[in-house]
């Protein structure tokens, strides 16, 4: 099935003088493949481990080949895919900026409030995200007093320290847990609690849930101090 010379050399070496028609696939712009079996190898290197071997042309087909070195075909192929890629990017891209919140939203997601003129015992609001914030500065009174509950007196077991992160100062979301009613500040019969007159939920200087029909605490929005006058809710 090979036509095969036999130009031996000092080491055994021969060469491929010319391939038949069913081998013709083994032979690629003047080169032959190099196959796994050591059938065919570039450059005139050793075909087979004796000069009186003669692989069968099954044994050539099923071996596999060295992958041949990039042509201008393949260049070509992955520029053009490289190119439709990067092109695919810059049209999506419009949507994908679009879908980002700007800047007004970014601003209304946190908002910083100065707390340096809060005098103690007062509680102010503000607003955050639509909803009331009240911003108490509890006097020394109020903290000791909070902290002295047993937490088997709470319907929404928390402590007083697990409710803020400075003692002086409670930051909570002013929407009363039933009916989403805002309570009265600084009202209620605990010294620096709230009110709700809608339905009468009575909560501490906490936020704490004592009495009415609330089932849970006034909720804590995520904040951080800034600075000891400014604190970011948000």
């Amino acid at each position: 099935m090979f036509a095969v010379a036999h130009s031996g050399s000092a080491n055994g070496t021969v060469t491929i003088s010319w391939l038949d028609a069913l081998a013709s696939d083994l032979a690629l712009n003047g080169r032959a493949k190099a196959l796994r079996h050591g059938y065919c190898v570039h450059d005139g290197a050793r075909l087979f481990d004796k000069q009186d071997d003669k692989p069968e042309f099954e044994d050539i087909m099923a071996a596999g080949t060295i992958a041949e070195e990039p042509t201008r075909r393949d260049f070509l192929f992955v520029a053009t895919g490289a190119m439709g890629a990067a092109g695919a990017a810059f049209a999506a891209w419009p949507l994908i900026d679009q879908m980002s919140p700007d800047a007004t939203t970014l601003a209304a997601a946190s908002a910083e409030v100065d707390i340096g003129n809060i005098a103690e015992g007062q509680v102010v609001t503000v607003k955050w995200r639509g909803k009331p914030i009240f911003i108490s500065h509890r006097t020394q009174k109020e903290i000791e007093t909070a902290r002295a509950v047993p937490l088997s007196e709470l319907r929404d077991p928390e402590s007083d320290e697990s409710r803020v992160q400075k003692p002086e100062w409670l930051i909570v979301i002013g929407i009363c847990t039933h009916l989403g009613c805002v309570p009265l500040k600084n009202d209620g019969p605990y010294e620096g609690g709230y009110f709700c007159p809608c339905h009468g939920s009575v909560y501490d200087a906490s936020g704490r849930i004592r009495y009415g029909p609330a089932p849970y605490n006034l909720a804590l929005p995520p904040y951080k101090f800034a600075s000891d006058t400014k604190v970011t809710i948000g």
